[in-house]
């Protein structure tokens, strides 16, 4: 049965880092996932993570353009019913939320 599972992130960083987990460790398409912020105003997340990070870029000054405008949301399409539950397990334990 075809269904969509999603959750939301804090920071796009832990938004990709998830999207790179379900690819690795459960066989999830890149092409079935899709990310996106969970508003309708472009964002980075609720805080600055990664690359915005002061420290991330040595030598270079720190970004203040990141827009912090809400949580980015991870959904994942899936055919596959035992996957399905794999993905909403990883879900729950990496976003800290149901799936």
């Amino acid at each position: 049965m075809s269904q969509t599972l999603k959750t939301t992130f804090a920071t796009r960083r832990d938004a990709e880092l998830a999207v790179e987990r379900l690819v690795q460790e459960h066989g999830v398409e890149r092409s079935d996932i899709f990310v996106a912020p969970e508003g309708e105003q472009n964002s980075v997340g609720e805080a600055i993570s990664g690359s915005d990070r002061p420290s991330a870029s040595p030598g270079q000054p720190a970004r203040s353009d990141g827009a912090l405008n809400g949580r980015i949301e991870v959904s994942v399409d899936l055919e596959d019913d035992e996957l399905a539950t794999k993905v909403a397990s990883a879900f729950r334990e990496m976003s800290g939320t149901d799936a």
